[in-house]
C-alpha cells in the first residue's frame, strides 16, 4: 500500500541448542560426581597399585615397587601410559607439599579428563540422536556405582573408557559427515596405550559404515578416512615404541606382548593362574554397579526389534541399522569377556559407556511408549499422572540404589586411603620401613608413605610379590633401572622368598583385625601384641565375614534400632608403630 511504512526486517534466530541442560552444566556436575570419586574411592584392585601407581612414583622420586610386567623379560605394560600421569603428578608437585597430594592430583586430573569426554558423547547424542537419550545417558554416568569408580581409576581399562567415549562420540554425530579417521584415531590411541583388546569396540561401528557403502555401490569413500585413521595409529604405535625402547632399551610392541601373554601364553600361564570366575560373575558384579540400568542395557536389542515389528513405519530400515550398530559394542563385549575364565570387575570398563547408551535407548523407547495418548491403546488409556510417577520411580530407584552403593563402598573400605596420615606428621628415621603381610594387597601406594619403603612380611599368600625398582635419583638413572632385568620374578605366579623382609626390621606395621576371624601362625592378631606394636592409626574396616547381604551391598546407618541382621559389623585396620623394646 503506497505511503505505508516499510516492514522492518527482523534477524532469524538460530535454533535453540538441542540440550535439556547444557554443556557447562553438564560439564560441571560430571566433575562433581567425578570429583567426589577423586577424593574418597577407594582401589579396589591391587593391580592398579603395584602396576601404575607404583611405576609412576618410581618415575618421580626414584623407587617405588616394581611387578614382572615391567621386567624387559616380559614387558606387557607399557611405559609411555604411566609417563603421562607421572607428569600430571609432577605439575601437581609444584602447587602441593605432600606425595599424598600428588595422589590426589592426579587423580583429580582424571576426573577432570573423564567429566569432559563424559560432556562430548552426551553433546553428540543429543545432537545426532534425542536430547532425552541424551540426559538419560547423564543420569547412568552421574550416578551409576560403575562410573564411580571406573572415573578415576589409574588403570588402562579406564583410559579406553575415557577414548572409548570420544571414539564413540565421533561415530555418533553426523552434522558435517562420518568422523571415521577421527574415531579410528580415539579407539586407536585406547587399544595402543590402554588396553589392546578394547579395539574390539569399533568393530560394529565400523561394520556399519561398511553396509552403507556397500548398499551405495562402493567402498571408494571409506578407504580413504579408513587409512588416514590407521596412519594416525601408526605415528601413535611409533612414539609408544619410542618410550619404551627408552625404559626397557629393546624394541617390544607392548600390546602384542599383552594379547600374547593372554591369549597364547601356553600350559600353566596365562591369566587364569590369577583365577577363575563363574560365568554369572558379570552378571552380579554388573546390577551391583549399574542395577536398573544394566538390566535395560540388556533389552535395548529385544526393544528395538519388537519397535520394528510393531511399531510406525515411519522409521526406515537405515535408522534400524543405525540403532542396531549402536546397542551393538555392549553385547559384543559382555559376551566375549562372559566366556573367558579370568573375569575382574576392570575389564567392563571399557564398555561402560555403550552400556549407559544401551540403557538410555531403552528407557527412552518405553518411554515414547507411555507418551502414548491414542484411546484405541490400552497405555493410552491409562492416566498421564500415574505414567509420569512410574517413569520417575524407576529413575529414583536406580539412582537412589546407585548413591546407597556408592557410600556403602566409601564407608566401608576407604580406611586404607586414611591410616597414614599420621606419617607425614611424624620424625620418620633414616631406613624405616612399613610393613604389610596379610594385608599386602590393599596398600595404597608409596605416594601416602614420606621418605620411607613398603616391605612385605610373610603371610598365608603365596604367590608371587612385587620386587623394588633399583633406586634412583635423577631421570637418566631411573631409565637405567627400569632397563636391568630384576631377580626373582616370573610369570607363573611362583613364590619368591626373597620379596620378604623379617619382621624385626619393621619400624611401622599394616594389620586389620576381625574379632571373629582366627589368627594362625602367619596372620597372628598383632593389633593385640601390645607388647610389641602400638597403634599410631585405625579406622574401621567393613567385616564382611559377619555383615548380613543387604549391609554389604549398600550404606546401611549405624543406628541402634536397626535390627541385628541388618547393621553392618566392623573391624579395624591400623597402622600400628613398633614399641621401644618390641621384638616384633
Amino acid at each position: 500500500m503506497a505511503g505505508s511504512a516499510p516492514t522492518p526486517r527482523t534477524k532469524a534466530r538460530p535454533p535453540p541448542p538441542p540440550f535439556y541442560l547444557p554443556l557447562n552444566i553438564t560439564l560441571y556436575l560430571c566433575l562433581i560426581s567425578n570429583g567426589l570419586a577423586a577424593l574418597f574411592a577407594p582401589i579396589q584392585d591391587c593391580d592398579e597399585v603395584f602396576n601404575f601407581w607404583e611405576p609412576a612414583h618410581y618415575l618421580q622420586h626414584g623407587y617405588g615397587l616394581q611387578t614382572w610386567e615391567y621386567s624387559p623379560v616380559y614387558s606387557i605394560r607399557s611405559w609411555l601410559y604411566v609417563s603421562l600421569h607421572a607428569a600430571v603428578g609432577n605439575l601437581g608437585s609444584l602447587v602441593v607439599s605432600t606425595k599424598a597430594a600428588e595422589f590426589y592430583a592426579i587423580r583429580l586430573f582424571l576426573a577432570f579428563f573423564c567429566a569432559a569426554c563424559q560432556t562430548r558423547l552426551y553433546s553428540s547424542i543429543c545432537r545426532s540422536l534425542n536430547p532425552r537419550i541424551g540426559l538419560l545417558f547423564l543420569v547412568v554416568a552421574i550416578f551409576s556405582p560403575g562410573m564411580f569408580h571406573a572415573s578415576t581409576a589409574f588403570l588402562p581399562s579406564t583410559f579406553t573408557m575415557y577414548t572409548s567415549m570420544v571414539g564413540l562420540s565421533a561415530f555418533v554425530e553426523l552434522r558435517s559427515g562420518p568422523k571415521t579417521a577421527q574415531g579410528i584415531m580415539w579407539f586407536g590411541l585406547g587399544t595402543i596405550v590402554g588396553w589392546p583388546f578394547a579395539g574390539a569396540l569399533i568393530v560394529p561401528l565400523l561394520a556399519e559404515q561398511v553396509i552403507v557403502c556397500c548398499l551405495a555401490g562402493s567402498l571408494g569413500p571409506l578407504f580413504l578416512p579408513i587409512l588416514d585413521g590407521a596412519v594416525r595409529c601408526l605415528f601413535i604405535l611409533a612414539l609408544e615404541v619410542a618410550v619404551d625402547y627408552a625404559f626397557f632399551r629393546k624394541i617390544v610392541i607392548v600390546p602384542w606382548n599383552i594379547v600374547a601373554y593372554n591369549v597364547f601364553g601356553g600350559p600353566d600361564r596365562g591369566p587364569e593362574i590369577f583365577g577363575t570366575e563363574p560365568w554369572t560373575f558379570y552378571v552380579r558384579n554388573l546390577l551391583l554397579n549399574f542395577n536398573v540400568w544394566f538390566v535395560l542395557a540388556i533389552l535395548s536389542a529385544p526393544l528395538l526389534l519388537i519397535q520394528a515389528l510393531f511399531g510406525s513405519r515411519t522409521s526406515s530400515a537405515q535408522t534400524f541399522l543405525r540403532s542396531i550398530t549402536l546397542v551393538a559394542p555392549f553385547y559384543m563385549w559382555f559376551g566375549i569377556f562372559t566366556a573367558q575364565p579370568h573375569k575382574e570387575e576392570r575389564f567392563m570398563y571399557p564398555a561402560y559407556p555403550f552400556l549407559a547408551l544401551n540403557a538410555a535407548l531403552s528407557f527412552h523407547m518405553i518411554l515414547s511408549y507411555l507418551g502414548s495418548s491414542n484411546p484405541k491403546e490400552i497405555i493410552g488409556r491409562v492416566p498421564t499422572k500415574l505414567k509420569l510417577v512410574a517413569s520417575l520411580s524407576v529413575i529414583m530407584l536406580a539412582v537412589n540404589a546407585g548413591m546407597l552403593r556408592i557410600l556403602g563402598m566409601v564407608t566401608a573400605y576407604n580406611a586404607p586411603l586414611r591410616v597414614f596420615e599420621p606419617l607425614q606428621r611424624a620424625d620418620v628415621a633414616p631406613g624405616a620401613s612399613v610393613c604389610f603381610g596379610k594385608e599386602w594387597y590393599r596398600f595404597p601406594s608409596s605416594y601416602f608413605l614420606p621418605d620411607m619403603r613398603a616391605k612385605f612380611i610373610r603371610s598365608e599368600f603365596g604367590g608371587l610379590l612385587p620386587g623394588e625398582f633399583p633406586d634412583a635419583s635423577s631421570y637418566l638413572n631411573r631409565l637405567e633401572g627400569a632397563s636391568r632385568i630384576p631377580p626373582g620374578m616370573n610369570d607363573v605366579n611362583a613364590e619368591d622368598p626373597s620379596k620378604y623382609t623379617d619382621i624385626s626390621e619393621c619400624t611401622y606395621l599394616v594389620d586389620s583385625y576381625f574379632p571373629n576371624r582366627e589368627a594362625t601362625e602367619l596372620e597372628p592378631h598383632y593389633v593385640l601384641d601390645e607388647a610389641n606394636w602400638e597403634p599410631l592409626s585405625c579406622a574401621s574396616f567393613l567385616d564382611t565375614a559377619q555383615t548380613g547381604l543387604l549391609g554389604r551391598l549398600i550404606w546401611v546407618p549405624d543406628f541402634p534400632f536397626i535390627p541385628e541382621q541388618f547393621q553392618r559389623k566392623w573391624g579395624q585396620y591400623c597402622l600400628l608403630q613398633r614399641q621401644v623394646g618390641g621384638s616384633g
